[in-house]
């Protein structure tokens, strides 16, 4: 796949809010990018009350970087962060969709200069990008994360990222007592996590949504 092939084809909604074409699915919630990523992986992480120097979260997602924004936001201690992604942005893109979030345009700076070389600094994270299919890169990694964001585009319409396989390979990545926190609460994704080996709740979702989903290392 060529970096062309890479970079994602995008409708911009409202003028600020990134689509993509290929899974029909904006990037972050209409209702409020900043506050999802906040109720959804920080709280349902229980974070920042966790955070501690050296812990280490991962993402299945990068999209625009929103959530890495989100957490650097409340770091205080020196952390890592690494996010798989299979369609990276372009600094363009970066840019259009992070003017939608004026009150994190330093952190955002931060991100867009470090992010070609794929490892960077964004205040107290220090961030790595995996570029490729998660289905590949995941189970090449050598990392075990605290903590997970799992933000891919819909199951429906992302399939790929949510199957069994892909599942057992973050609950394999992740260190005793781990967490996840995903915004979505379908039957399949819940029951592939138990599979894998997470204690898995709902919980109230983001803006009125009825339910997101979270979970502990059994």
């Amino acid at each position: 796949m060529t970096e062309q092939d890479q970079t994602p084809q995008l409708n911009w909604r409202d003028g600020g809010i990134p689509v993509s074409t290929r899974f029909d699915d904006p990037y972050f919630s209409l209702a409020g990018g900043l506050a999802e990523a906040g109720h959804v992986f920080l709280a349902g992480n229980d974070l920042p009350a966790r955070l501690r120097p050296g812990f280490h979260v991962a993402e299945l997602g990068f999209g625009t970087g929103l959530n890495l924004l989100a957490l650097a936001q409340v770091a205080r201690a020196p952390i890592r962060f690494t996010s798989f992604e299979a369609f990276p942005m372009s600094q363009a893109q970066l840019a259009q969709a992070h003017d939608a979030f004026p009150e994190l345009a330093e952190a955002s700076a931060a991100l867009r200069a470090g992010y070609p070389a794929r490892r960077f600094r964004v205040g107290s994270v220090e961030a790595e990008v995996i570029i490729g299919d998660a289905r590949d890169t995941l189970p090449a990694w050598q990392g075990r994360a605290d903590a997970w964001f799992l933000d891919g585009f819909a199951p429906a319409r992302n399939p790929e990222l949510w199957g069994e396989g892909l599942m057992a390979e973050v609950a394999r990545h992740t260190a005793p007592g781990g967490t996840f926190a995903t915004y979505t609460a379908a039957g399949h994704v819940r029951r592939a996590l138990q599979a894998a080996g997470f204690e898995v709740t709902r919980t109230p979702g983001h803006a009125g949504k009825r339910h997101m989903s979270r979970g502990r290392l059994a």
